[in-house]
């Protein structure tokens, strides 16, 4: 049984905390927090604490704070394997003295929103063999999709996922806000988001392109332009280009 202490209460945390609670070959031992009324709940569940000098001894400790923090947090743990949970970070910044690793979850997380960790890549690093095995329990524990990537894959793979995932949000920001300024229920366009992200499962998103950019539709392209506000014909006009450009 592998034993894991997870420090952070934020939206990582949180839920690496319910999963691994459920786990059959983790113990999740502690929880610490800066915030110690975040995780008053767990109280019964797991050990908890506001203080990193009172960490319980682990096999695995987890960082899931700030990117910003992890050097400092990770300077002040000196036993076990000590990981991080971010995309951006390399396992360098890890300031501890022993062994490191990254733990990522390749996903977006809401505090309040259930999650699958059986859908959610892990992308796995460490320094040796034998800590590698072990961060693959512990994903296998709760997920099942694994890959092994090192700190510039992780950082370059968290550039698109930033792309993919918080850009394209931002467009369908864009898209609620037209739609309610003009009286239409958003939820009419949730089919078409279902479609487009079906479809890049099957062929490549270049494949998969349509609509007046890819067809070089220059009387539509002026009559979208005509119904934005400035802010939004800047974007509009940029992603054509970069459409047509592809």
């Amino acid at each position: 049984m592998i034993t894991v202490a997870i420090i952070g209460s934020g939206n990582v945390a949180s839920h690496l905390t319910t999963a691994f609670l459920k786990a059959s070959d983790v113990t999740l031992v502690q929880v610490c927090a800066r915030n110690i009324e975040a995780i008053k709940h767990l109280e019964g569940k797991t050990a908890i604490s506001n203080h990193l000098e009172n960490l319980c001894t682990v096999d695995v400790t987890i960082i899931a704070v700030s990117d910003d923090a992890i050097q400092e947090v990770s300077a002040n743990i000196k036993q076990g394997l000590v990981v991080h949970t971010s995309g951006s970070v390399a396992m360098s910044a890890l300031q501890n003295s022993g062994r490191k690793g990254v733990f990522y979850a390749l996903q977006s997380f809401t505090k309040n929103q259930d999650v699958d960790f059986s859908t959610i890549p892990f992308c796995l690093e460490a320094e040796n063999t034998k800590d590698l095995q072990l961060l693959e329990i512990m994903a296998k524990s709760i997920g099942n999709s694994i890959y092994h990537i090192n700190s510039e894959q992780r950082k370059k793979l968290h550039l698109a996922a930033v792309f993919v995932n918080n850009f394209t949000n931002h467009m369908y920001t864009i898209g609620h806000d037209i739609c309610k300024e003009n009286k239409v229920p958003f939820e009419i366009l949730l089919p078409l988001i279902e479609e487009t992200a079906k479809k890049i499962t099957l062929i490549s998103p270049k494949e998969a392109q349509t609509g007046p950019a890819k067809r070089s539709d220059q009387k539509t392209i002026a009559a979208h332009l005509e119904n934005l506000n400035s802010q939004q014909q800047k974007i509009y006009t940029l992603l054509t280009k970069s459409i047509q450009e592809n």
